[in-house]
């Protein structure tokens, strides 16, 4: 699975979610920005945060610096302050089916490279794929849509 972190769910409010979770916060909160984090199970939320929180049956470990949560516990502790220092909520997920996306890398459909927690967390969403792209060295102009080998 992969979510999709550049793509704002601009309809959607994380006040206005947690309130039709039932989810009691003060009126002054961070804010959490909430995507689209892809096309499957629009209804389901994954939070991925900085490795700083941790629930103990809950939470997965995606590298040194990211962990992934999708309990209402997380969206509990975020409202109060008290979850993790860096997150983002997505709606939904990207899927794909056994072997799938290790064909797509092997025909070269996927540029590969690390994430860094300012790219993910910081970064303006209109630029984070620029931003990626800049960190591998790579002029987006010199890319073409069809894949192959040289």
């Amino acid at each position: 699975m992969g979510l999709i972190v550049n793509k704002p769910a601009d309809d959607l409010k994380f006040a206005d979610l947690l309130k039709q979770l039932e989810i009691e916060a003060p009126e002054e909160m961070r804010p959490i920005r909430i995507h689209v984090g892809g096309p499957v199970e629009f209804g389901r939320g994954f939070v991925l945060h900085s490795s700083d929180y941790n629930q103990q049956d809950s939470t997965m470990q995606v590298g040194e610096a990211f962990a992934m949560t999708a309990t209402l516990d997380i969206l509990e502790d975020i409202a109060m302050g008290e979850g993790p220092t860096d997150a983002l909520l997505a709606m939904g997920y990207a899927g794909w089916g056994p072997g799938q996306l290790e064909d797509e890398i092997v025909r070269n459909g996927w540029l590969i490279g690390d994430a860094s927690e300012a790219l993910v967390f910081g970064s303006e969403d209109g630029s984070k794929w620029q931003s990626a792209l800049k960190k591998m060295g790579i002029n987006p102009l010199l890319l073409s849509a069809e894949g192959g080998r040289a």
